[in-house]
């Protein structure tokens, strides 16, 4: 009974070392066989053979299919370089599309850049033109409103008012400023030194007949315009005289009427002014004093 017993456990150990025992020879034979399968072929062998493309051959994958338990590491190796390749291959797609795109990305930026400096060089040129529009129209609008002072000083060049009126009396015949002709004289020339926009109108009249009054009269302007100039320095060129002897000068209204006869010498004279000493500051009309005798 113990012989009966110890058979079957030896068979088992037979039967598992074997089972044990042929997968390690199977793979340790493998490797050569590959090998010598992969052998480069002698040289009269590539001689002979026609120069055709050669495939790869299939690997024979050993006693347990693809999956070896008990596979060695070059038989790992040759089957994960293939994988390991072509993961290569990927990484360099990718660093590739990478790269695109930021090439791409890039230049989208600077033309985006080039674009927004454009819009701004047109705002700005915009903006220029804007402003020197603006300053054209405020030019047009200071050239037409010098035009229009222009012109209303043109039109005003003509253009007199009486302020004033004084008379001067003489001696018959004489024609010597007295102290009161020459107090009047001073009070009219006081306030008119430095001013412009006037003129003195001097009108001499004589009682005398003919040439004579005429020539008296002329005297008699002389007198006052020679006093003005040389005690008042008042422009020759703004006084205008006339002798007109015993003529008179109808009054305004008074056509109708005859005038008076000239019974006594005199000198009028009248400060008038134009429109362009009224828009002065001060006018000749502060030169003659509210005690100024009228006519």
């Amino acid at each position: 009974m113990k012989n009966n017993t110890l058979f079957p456990r030896q068979f088992a150990v037979l039967t598992l070392a074997s089972a044990i025992a042929i997968p390690i020879w199977a793979q340790e034979t493998q490797p050569a066989s590959t090998d010598a399968q992969n052998a480069a072929p002698s040289s009269a062998e590539q001689a002979s053979a026609p120069s055709t493309v050669q495939t790869p051959r299939a690997t024979k994958e050993g006693f347990w299919g693809r999956v070896n338990p008990l596979a060695r590491k070059k038989w790992v190796k040759r089957q994960i370089d293939p994988i390991n390749d072509r993961l290569t291959e990927l990484d360099e797609v990718n660093a590739k599309n990478t790269r695109d795109i930021k090439d791409v990305d890039a230049r989208a930026q600077a033309g985006i850049q080039h674009a927004q400096a454009s819009a701004d060089a047109a705002n700005q040129t915009a903006s220029t033109a804007n402003s020197q529009a603006e300053t054209a129209r405020n030019a047009a609008q200071r050239a037409s409103s010098h035009v229009d002072a222009l012109n209303a000083t043109v039109d005003g060049l003509d253009q007199y008012r009486q302020v004033s009126e004084i008379e001067i009396a003489f001696h018959a015949g004489s024609p010597a400023l007295t102290a009161s002709a020459r107090a009047k004289l001073d009070e009219l020339a006081s306030g008119l030194a430095g001013h412009d926009g006037y003129i003195l109108e001097i009108e001499a009249h004589s009682p005398a007949a003919g040439s004579a009054g005429i020539q008296n009269s002329e005297r008699m302007t002389e007198a006052v315009k020679r006093y003005l100039v040389t005690e008042h320095q008042i422009p020759v060129y703004r006084m205008h005289a006339v002798a007109l002897g015993n003529a008179v000068t109808p009054q305004t209204g008074t056509e109708d009427q005859k005038p008076a006869r000239v019974r006594t010498s005199s000198v009028h004279l009248r400060l008038m002014e134009n429109s362009l000493a009224v828009r002065a500051a001060t006018s000749p009309q502060s030169a003659v004093a509210a005690g100024v005798a009228q006519p």
